[in-house]
């Protein structure tokens, strides 16, 4: 089962994750693009993630766990089937991301400094503010490399607080491996928030392709625990 979750956070995650996310599954739902898939493609988008995502409809809530125990029991009343099938999961938890700003270019690390135009970022925390870890950023990375799409880094500077997404959330309650990405994007939650139109492409291109990809890629993942 391959899950890719879109978040509605702030504006622009609304702009661009969740359509992108939208269009990129029902570009992959023909006849033909399901054939050798073994998964089920799912887009999930959750209420109130800016004042914690704890409701009926947040993130928090048991809507997700829900949603795959009805999908599994479709195919198998074996509870069984329902813990394998989110051991073989990937959940891409969509937001945005803080591009370089110009005004404050101190504000980044050296090395992570994502910029606009230039692709997806793969965010990154050791606190797990963040659930990105290296398989799955592994993952991520790989599928952009396979269809030569452009991929960033991000990670906070270690004397500066970092935000957070529904990415941890999600991952500790039901237990499921997570990549947390985003489109760059400067002025996050200001009335002025612009991101690029390059990313917008972007997001659509690597979610579709992570839709094609992920089964066939992680068939053949072997990690050493």
């Amino acid at each position: 089962m391959a899950n890719t979750t879109s978040l509605v956070s702030d504006f622009l995650s609304f702009l661009n994750a969740s359509p992108t996310a939208f269009h990129a599954v029902d570009a992959t739902s023909s006849g033909s693009d399901l054939e050798e898939e073994s998964g089920v493609r799912m887009v999930a988008l959750f209420d109130h993630e800016e004042v914690g995502s704890n409701s009926a409809q947040g993130a928090g809530s048991p809507v997700m766990i829900d949603a795959m125990s009805h999908i599994t029991s479709c195919f198998s009343s074996d509870a069984k089937v329902l813990k394998k099938a989110i051991q073989k999961s990937l959940l891409v938890s969509a937001d945005m991301a803080h591009a370089l700003h110009p005004n404050f270019m101190d504000k980044h690390e050296e090395n992570h400094q994502p910029k606009m135009h230039g692709g997806l970022v793969i965010k990154h925390n050791a606190n797990q503010r963040y659930a990105t870890n290296a398989v799955t950023s592994f993952v991520f990375r790989e599928i952009a490399e396979k269809h030569n799409l452009p991929v960033q880094d991000f990670v906070v500077r270690n004397d500066m607080g970092c935000g957070s997404t529904i990415g941890p959330i999600l991952a500790s309650s039901v237990g499921i491996r997570t990549v947390d990405v985003g489109a760059p994007q400067l002025s996050m939650h200001s009335i002025r928030e612009m991101c690029a139109a390059d990313d917008v492409k972007h997001s659509y291109e690597h979610f579709k392709a992570f839709f094609q990809e992920f089964t066939h890629l992680d068939a053949k993942l072997t990690v050493d625990v």
